[in-house]
């Protein structure tokens, strides 16, 4: 990894941990709360892919098999994260656009760090292949997170997106159910793109160290 690619990766986290510092600040200073405020999927995701930058600035990108750098199927899971979030929010979801936050920290979270992410995948792809089962455990987290909002919306009528709202518009959970698996069959089309383009990327960048995911004996037969 050159030295630009990892000045690049702090400048970054600290420009993204700046955006996140200003919104939580509007978030606690208004009606939206803090506990709002971090109940929105595309926050969360923000925080873990500045602190993926910030780690992968500071230690590099080896896997863990060297001993240093953030993990591939950490910064793979990420990526996802960020990509959908991107998309979802670019897509459907405007209402927060200029509520939730303010509007140059909308454009860094929502629009810039996705594609930060998505191009950092690229330029520092995987050391080891992906295996598609593997980046099966990427769809774990947005399934609870699913959960939590639905528990969480029932409790204090309050969603984090429209989309999750049963009482928004007609249909009811009906319509909220469709809306999931939409969503899922996002994640699964995004997370396979994401192994994907990072497998070939590994390969064509690092094709004598580039890996079919298992260890190979490298002694003498």
């Amino acid at each position: 990894m050159t030295l630009a690619l990892s000045l690049s990766r702090i400048a970054l986290a600290v420009l993204s941990a700046v955006a996140l510092g200003f919104a939580g600040h509007d978030a606690a200073t208004s009606a939206t709360g803090l506990t709002d405020f971090f109940s929105h999927f595309t926050i969360l995701s923000a925080m873990a892919a500045c602190l993926v930058l910030l780690a992968s600035g500071a230690t590099g990108s080896r896997d863990t098999r060297g001993g240093r750098g953030v993990p591939d199927m950490v910064r793979g899971a990420v990526v996802l994260y960020m990509a959908v979030s991107g998309f979802v929010y670019g897509l459907v979801d405007t209402e927060f656009h200029d509520t939730l936050m303010p509007s140059w920290a909308d454009h860094v979270l929502h629009q810039a760090l996705p594609l930060v992410m998505i191009a950092d995948w690229l330029v520092d792809p995987p050391r080891r292949r992906v295996r598609y089962p593997s980046a099966a455990s990427w769809l774990l987290l947005p399934l609870l997170y699913v959960g939590y909002s639905l528990v969480r919306g029932a409790v204090t009528d309050w969603y984090a997106y429209p989309f999750l709202d049963p009482d928004r518009g007609i249909g009811g959970y009906g319509r909220v159910t469709v809306a999931c698996l939409l969503l899922a069959v996002l994640f699964v089309a995004l997370g396979a793109l994401v192994v994907k383009v990072g497998n070939t990327a590994g390969a064509r960048r690092r094709p004598r160290e580039f890996r079919g995911g298992s260890h190979r004996r490298t002694g003498p037969r």
